[in-house]
C-alpha cells in the first residue's frame, strides 16, 4: 500500500467508497422522486400533462450530458498519464456540455411555465418539477466541482500524482449521468411511447 493512501478491509480506498456510499444514498433519493413521479403521472388537476414535453429537444440536450461522461473519462486518463493540459482541457468539456444541458433545462421550464405548467399546478407538476429540478441541482454542483477541480490544478494544489480527486469527481459525474438516463426514460420516452401505441 503506497505511503498516505488508508484502504478499508475491502481494499477500497476509504475516500472512494465514502463516494460509493454517498452515491448510494443519493440512488435512494432518486428512486423515492421517480416512484412519487409515477404515482402522480395522471394527477395533472386538469393542467397540462406529458403532451406538454418537447422530445426532440430534450433528446438533443440529453446527448449532450451522456457525451460529457465521455469526457470526464479522458480527463481522467489524461490526469492518471500526468498530461495536465489535457486533463484541464476535458475538464473544461465536461463542465461546458453539463452547462449546455443546464441551460436546457432553464429553457424546458420556462416555456413549460409559459405553457401553465408551474410547480404549485398540481401534483403531477410538483413530482415533475422536484424531480428533474433535483437533478439539475446536481448537474449544477457537479459543474462546481469540476471548475474547483481546474483551478485547483493551475494553482498547484491538485498535482500531477493525484488522480484519485478526478476519479472521484468521474464517479459523481457518471452518476448523475446514469440517473438522468433513468428520468428521460421514465419521465419522457415511455409516455411518449404509451401514447403513440
Amino acid at each position: 500500500m503506497a505511503a498516505g493512501v488508508h484502504e478499508t478491509t475491502l481494499g477500497l480506498d476509504h475516500r472512494k467508497l465514502a463516494m460509493w456510499v454517498f452515491l448510494g444514498s443519493e440512488f435512494l433519493f432518486f428512486g423515492a422522486f421517480v416512484s412519487a413521479y409515477i404515482l402522480y403521472l395522471d394527477a395533472t388537476a386538469g393542467g397540462p400533462n406529458v403532451d406538454i414535453f418537447d422530445i426532440p429537444f430534450t433528446s438533443i440536450s440529453s446527448f449532450v450530458l451522456l457525451m460529457s461522461s465521455l469526457t470526464m473519462v479522458l480527463a481522467h486518463n489524461a490526469h492518471v498519464r500526468r498530461d495536465m493540459r489535457r486533463m484541464r482541457m476535458w475538464i473544461l468539456a465536461t463542465a461546458g456540455q453539463g452547462a449546455v444541458f443546464l441551460g436546457g433545462q432553464v429553457f424546458e421550464f420556462t416555456v413549460f411555465y409559459r405553457e401553465g405548467l408551474n410547480l404549485t399546478e398540481s401534483p403531477f407538476a410538483s413530482a415533475f418539477f422536484v424531480l428533474t429540478g433535483f437533478h439539475g441541482l446536481h448537474v449544477f454542483v457537479g459543474i462546481l466541482l469540476l471548475l474547483s477541480l481546474y483551478s485547483l490544478t493551475l494553482t498547484g494544489k491538485v498535482k500531477p500524482n493525484q488522480d484519485l480527486k478526478t476519479e472521484m469527481i468521474g464517479l459523481y459525474w457518471h452518476f448523475v449521468d446514469i440517473i438522468w438516463v433513468i428520468i428521460f426514460t421514465v419521465v419522457y420516452l415511455i409516455p411518449e411511447l404509451a401514447m403513440g401505441s
